[in-house]
């Protein structure tokens, strides 16, 4: 029974790490690359972890394993943040068919710093924005 749902978790981790890679490969721009890649490539890799912990039932394997998840679950959002936004400014380019790109004319290119929109800008007590 255990190698029944070892293989379970592993056939599906690898179903979805190749869902990611497809979606690496069919994605249209950057963001959504990142998006697909993040999404179904840690799901993917945590359930071959669950397969692992699941095939050995070692104390010490699934506390690993655990470890593993988590840390996946913590870096790889960030990771792909990062990626995205160093893409952005550096000039790559977006989908033609985006509709929204809500960090147009926020960048400053000489102070490489992000302007905050309007809305969330911290305000005064006479109600104009804070600098």
């Amino acid at each position: 029974m255990t190698e029944f749902f070892t293989g379970l978790f592993l056939v599906a981790g690898a179903a979805f790490m190749m869902v990611a890679a497809l979606g690496l490969v069919r994605m249209p721009d950057l963001p959504m690359r990142l998006h697909s890649t993040t999404k179904a490539g840690v799901l993917g890799a945590g359930l071959m972890m669950v397969g692992v912990a699941v095939y050995f039932g070692d104390g010490g394997v699934t506390t690993r394993a655990v470890a593993v998840i988590g840390f996946l679950l913590l870096t790889a959002p960030v990771a792909a943040h990062a990626i995205g936004r160093a893409g952005y400014f550096v000039g790559v380019p977006l989908w033609k068919r985006s509709k929204i790109d809500e960090l147009k004319g926020r960048y400053d290119q000489k102070t490489h710093t992000l302007e905050s929109p309007p809305e969330m800008q911290e305000r005064s007590e006479d109600g104009t924005p804070r600098t």
